[in-house]
């Protein structure tokens, strides 16, 4: 047997979310070498990011170090880097730092980034929330917001006005989720922690240019996530485009709004995958890939997660979300697995669809099972229970589970601290609560 013959083939996976993890763990006891690359040291559980941004959980608490996941896999290694092009006819992978990876088998599990519908000059006055880092700076945002409202009181009311003043873009369970979250934030901190702020004043707006809110949800379901939304104050504006986005303004149609806060949940479009493949693409930028997850032409090179495109049950494209993303590293590992002990592989990857979920504040939701549809405290419940259990790891599930059970029966968000923020961000006033200071 020769030394090629002999050699362990060496696979690779770019993306450490959830795709990228499940494939990992699939592959923990396969002969061969896995790779797993990322630009982060941490896998992050972005559907709580949102919790992040409004002071309901710390950064640490949805986050794990990557090597202290994948700590047992003996086949496996980390590295820390960005992929500036793949070479599929040379088989290598070429990284930032200059080093170039060769793999029989790749994996590519990169995600999604935000979409601004060709205005990308909107990202610094809407951001979206997709990393840590976006989460605190919104955070920081809402709460400098507040401070700033505080100091104006008395020298400025219109300028008081528009620091309480919050616009979210987008009518998915992103946005539904984070209007909701950011009018608790700031109505009960309006009212617990600042002496000359009252919920009465704060103003959260969400904006929808479809009719409807949650579009993968049945109709009931939408309207119910409305009612619970208004129900916490916040305004919800359908059938309204946003045309522009300044600093500290959005213009809906002909109306221009002030606002201390704007957050983008409009849309999503794929990493640039296709573009390094050279293959098909849908209009979200995500590469069309065959019944087995790999892209046409190359077998040996497998696309999951938000990157892909492929359909499911019905031919309806299976949805960019966790679980999905979760389904298809497991099955990809499962074909990797196959060809590297030389036997036949599953060739079709069937998506076991377990619901739509999105919540509304701190007891409401909406979940849709297919017959089963639940709303308020239930689909709470059930909310809460799944999201626990796709946490990476036990102390995270326990860290997060204690609290949200405090935050349910005090009202208490622990983790309002303002950072991140230059010093151009900061109020410049002296902040005094003492009357004869004004």
């Amino acid at each position: 047997m020769d030394k090629k013959a002999r050699r362990k083939p060496e696979i690779v996976i770019i993306g450490a979310g959830f795709g990228g993890l499940a494939a990992a763990r699939g592959l923990r006891r396969a002969n061969a070498n896995i790779t797993l690359i990322d630009r982060q040291n941490h896998h992050l559980f972005q559907p709580l990011l949102y919790q992040v941004a409004t002071a309901a959980l710390s950064p640490a608490d949805i986050a794990a170090p990557i090597r202290a996941i994948v700590r047992g896999y003996r086949n496996t290694r980390v590295l820390l880097d960005s992929v500036v092009a793949v070479d599929s006819a040379a088989h290598l992978v070429h990284l930032e730092s200059g080093t170039a990876l060769r793999y029989d088998a790749l994996v590519i599990a990169t995600g999604a980034r935000h979409s601004y519908f060709g205005r990308d000059d909107w990202a610094g006055n809407a951001p979206g929330i997709k990393t840590i880092d976006d989460a605190i700076k919104v955070r920081s945002r809402i709460l400098v917001a507040m401070e700033r409202a505080e100091t104006d009181r008395q020298e400025n009311p219109a300028t008081r006005s528009q620091h309480l003043t919050f616009i979210v873009i987008g009518g998915g369970p992103t946005g539904v989720e984070m209007a909701g979250a950011i009018a608790e934030l700031t109505r009960h901190a309006a009212g617990l922690d600042f002496r000359h702020l009252s919920p009465s004043c704060v103003r959260v707006m969400l904006v929808q240019s479809d009719n409807r809110l949650l579009a993968a949800f049945p109709a009931d379901l939408a309207d119910k996530a409305k009612a619970a939304l208004e129900h916490l104050g916040v305004e919800v504006r359908l059938g309204d485009r946003v045309t522009d986005i300044t600093a500290d303004s959005v213009m809906i149609g002909d109306e221009r709004l002030s606002a201390a806060v704007i957050v983008w949940a409009a849309g999503v479009k794929a990493s640039p995958a296709a573009s390094w493949l050279g293959a098909a693409a849908d209009r979200a930028g995500r590469v069309i890939v065959k019944p087995n997850m790999s892209v046409p032409g190359h077998p040996d090179i497998f696309v999951i997660g938000d990157t892909a495109s492929v359909d499911g049950a019905g031919g309806r494209p299976v949805p960019g979300v966790a679980p999905a993303a979760k389904q298809q590293g497991q099955f990809v590992a499962r074909v990797i697995r196959a060809t590297v002990r030389r036997r036949r592989p599953p060739r079709r990857f069937i998506y076991k669809d377990y619901g739509n979920l999105a919540t509304i504040g701190r007891k409401r939701a909406v979940a849709d099972f297919g017959r089963t549809r639940l709303s308020g405290f239930p689909a709470w419940f059930v909310w809460s229970t799944a999201h626990l259990f796709y946490l990476s790891d036990f102390r995270s599930r326990i860290t997060v589970g204690t609290q949200w059970l405090w935050s349910y029966i005090t009202f208490d968000r622990g983790a309002r601290l303002i950072t991140g923020l230059g010093d151009g961000m900061m109020p410049t006033t002296v902040w005094s609560d003492d009357p004869a200071k004004g």
